[in-house]
């Protein structure tokens, strides 16, 4: 516990206690984590401080895609959940200037110039006072709290905090949103690529029933045949329809991402050859400590730190230096006139005796308010390093899948070929040409999927890491 600054009667000496802060001695908490990363040894974990590394968030160019980055451009500019984040963090910068007003002398001026009549039966009135009278005031008054205990600078630092702790949700919420983005765009070409899948496979199956046709008026395909090669079309079909109503799902959302009408949105089908972001091989700790969710969770822990102080403040008298001073006359023309001057000048004390145990009560709050944000930021520093965990875990092995998926589509491919040639001259049944066709729609799928899934990893370890785009200037 802080000490407490010791008692004083005197006015100047208590002067010399203004900012004697009652808050514990700060140190961001202690968070138990492994000394390096275990998908990327040799990199140590430093919890985030303020005022983390500027560096550039464009890290979506590395896509090499022009269409996102300028549907991040828009939605930088117009993001409606954005723009929230925008204003809230000028409402508390704006609280932030309310708070550290009280730390400030307050001056002001008063003029109040009235005509009056009182009445006959007032109490105590003489004779040969005026029926009809003027009440002419001019005057000015100044006060000032002596921040003793620090109670008021103590609320200006928590209120600070509180300033940059939203400043920090908002920079989490561009990267959040820019990531995003990023993801459900990714998402959107993956699903061009199964339209282009799905609509090839069509073609190949509309044309594989006809031959089937054929060869069942030449007597030499059955009915069955004809059967499973129209069920297999139709469910081809149907799942390019399903596609194309999920893509049309996901161009909606991106829609809303970058603030404009969904019903007034489109973007071009097509299937751009997009790069996998390059996976750093390490990830510095200054990187994991630009996470501005961190910086956020430690700048509110600050805040309810000095929180404390101010509860426990409370506890302790509050003085304030109030001066007040004027003329006062019964008309305009008396105000000029130096006899009817006034001033006072003076100190003003309070001290709570009895509050119904309001004081305890709050400094309970405030210690309890505390703890929570002390759990609050090593839930975040613990979430923060399996995000980066998890993001190069799936990095180092999607790869790998990506490569065999690719493959595996291949050998399908060239299965379903030869199955067909096979059944085209009679030395295979339809069965086959079914099988091996379905199988090599599915493989196609699977990796293309698998690319998604690929970009999409590079998307999220950018969120995981708070950013790890190519700091300024390289």
């Amino acid at each position: 516990m802080a000490k407490l600054c010791p008692r004083a009667g005197l006015l100047p000496v208590l002067a010399l206690l203004a900012g004697c802060s009652q808050a514990p001695a700060y140190a961001p908490p202690a968070v138990s984590i492994p000394a390096t990363f275990r998908e990327a040894d040799g990199q140590r974990w430093i919890p985030a401080t303020p005022g983390h590394p500027d560096r550039d968030t464009r890290w979506w160019q590395g896509f090499g895609d022009a269409t996102l980055d300028d549907l991040e451009t828009r939605m930088l500019a117009d993001n409606l959940s954005l723009a929230q984040s925008v204003a809230r963090h000028d409402a508390a910068l704006a609280e932030y200037g309310i708070v550290h007003a009280d730390t400030q002398p307050q001056i002001g001026v008063n003029i109040d110039l009235s005509a009056n009549r009182q009445s006959n039966d007032r109490p105590l009135r003489g004779s040969n006072q005026p029926d009809l009278y003027g009440a002419e005031t001019a005057g000015g008054l100044a006060s000032y709290q002596l921040d003793l205990w620090g109670r008021l600078t103590d609320r200006a630092r928590a209120a600070r905090a509180q300033a940059d702790a939203s400043a920090d949700d908002l920079a989490y919420a561009r990267l959040a949103l820019s990531a995003q983005l990023a993801s459900s765009y990714i998402n959107l070409r993956g699903l061009d690529a199964q339209v282009a899948i799905l609509a090839s496979a069509v073609k190949a199956y509309g044309d594989a029933a006809r031959i089937v046709r054929l060869r069942f008026v030449k007597g030499i395909a059955s009915g069955i045949d004809i059967g499973r090669i129209d069920a297999q079309f139709a469910d081809t079909q149907a799942q390019l329809a399903r596609v194309r109503g999920d893509r049309a799902v996901a161009e909606h959302a991106i829609a809303t991402l970058v603030g404009v009408p969904a019903s007034g949105f489109d973007i071009p089908i097509e299937v751009p050859l997009m790069r996998p972001l390059a996976v750093p091989a390490v990830v510095p700790a200054d990187v994991l400590q630009a996470r501005a969710d961190i910086a956020a969770a430690e700048r509110r822990v600050y805040a309810a730190n000095r929180a404390i102080g101010v509860a426990r403040a409370a506890w302790f008298p509050a003085i304030a230096i109030g001066a007040a001073g004027g003329t006062e006359a019964t008309a305009l023309a008396g105000l000029a006139a130096t006899p009817n001057l006034f001033w006072s000048i003076g100190p003003q004390l309070v001290l709570p005796l009895f509050d119904g145990g309001r004081r305890r009560a709050r400094q309970r709050q405030a210690e309890a308010e505390w703890r929570e944000a002390s759990a609050h930021y090593r839930a975040t520093v613990l979430t923060a390093f399996q995000q980066v965990e998890d993001g190069l875990a799936r990095s180092s092995r999607l790869s790998d899948q990506v490569a065999a998926e690719d493959r595996a589509a291949r050998s399908a491919d060239s299965a379903a070929r030869l199955a067909y040639e096979r059944y085209v001259k009679g030395v295979a049944n339809i069965l086959d040409v079914v099988t091996a066709q379905a199988t090599e729609l599915d493989v196609r799928r699977r990796a293309e999927q698998a690319r998604v899934e690929q970009l999409q990893t590079g998307a999220s370890l950018q969120l995981a890491c708070g950013g790890c785009g190519v700091p300024r200037g390289k």
